[in-house]
């Protein structure tokens, strides 16, 4: 009996990720330079924005669905894993798809903006910011991305704008007093003061 190649490629491949299904579901706030899946995250982060859409090792039929390329969210879910890869231009393409296919869905306009950010794309980040807040409304986690967006610009007084507005929608998070933290220290440093 011969078993067609798809099929025994579809089954190694879910072999694989059966060992992964118990990792830490991939959140916006793991999307920081220089993190790691080993290391500890540095303070700074922003913070996570959950989406409905299942990732693959929820359950074997998302995992199928992902690896055939049935799911609506795949794309969602290969543009996290690529960006937890630091793969960003293949994050950009998988998140602008996913963004593409599904237009209402958040996480993939977040992922999108995030992505541009790294590769230095910021017209075209700010455009996914709009459209995710346009989604969203101005949540703290989004507001809290944008900050975090100007400060990877070395535009600190924006940053620092961004950043209190989202400590005035959500004063004890945590995430955003160390991003605050942060863009105070680099000013601190711009201006020779350490």
């Amino acid at each position: 009996m011969r078993i067609p190649v798809r099929v025994l490629c579809a089954a190694a491949c879910l072999f694989a990720l059966a060992g992964c299904a118990s990792a830490p579901d991939f959140k916006l706030a793991s999307l920081l330079p220089g993190a790691s899946e080993d290391s500890p995250p540095p303070p700074p982060a922003t913070p996570e924005i959950t989406g409905s859409t299942p990732l693959a090792g929820e359950n074997d039929l998302a995992v199928k669905d992902a690896l055939l390329g049935g799911a609506e969210g795949d794309d969602l879910a290969l543009g996290k894993r690529h960006y937890r890869e630091k793969n960003y231009g293949l994050a950009e393409q998988h998140f602008r798809r996913a963004a593409e296919k599904l237009p209402r869905d958040g996480e993939a306009w977040l992922g999108l903006a995030a992505s541009y950010d790294r590769l230095k794309r910021y017209e075209l980040a700010d455009r996914a910011y709009r459209e995710a807040l346009a989604i969203f409304g101005p949540r703290p986690e989004v507001i809290n991305n944008i900050g975090y967006s100007y400060l990877l610009r070395g535009d600190l007084r924006r940053a620092r704008v961004k950043f209190a507005e989202a400590q005035a929608k959500d004063p004890g998070n945590p995430t955003i007093a160390n991003n605050i933290a942060l863009v105070d220290e680099a000013a601190r440093r711009r201006k020779g003061l350490n």
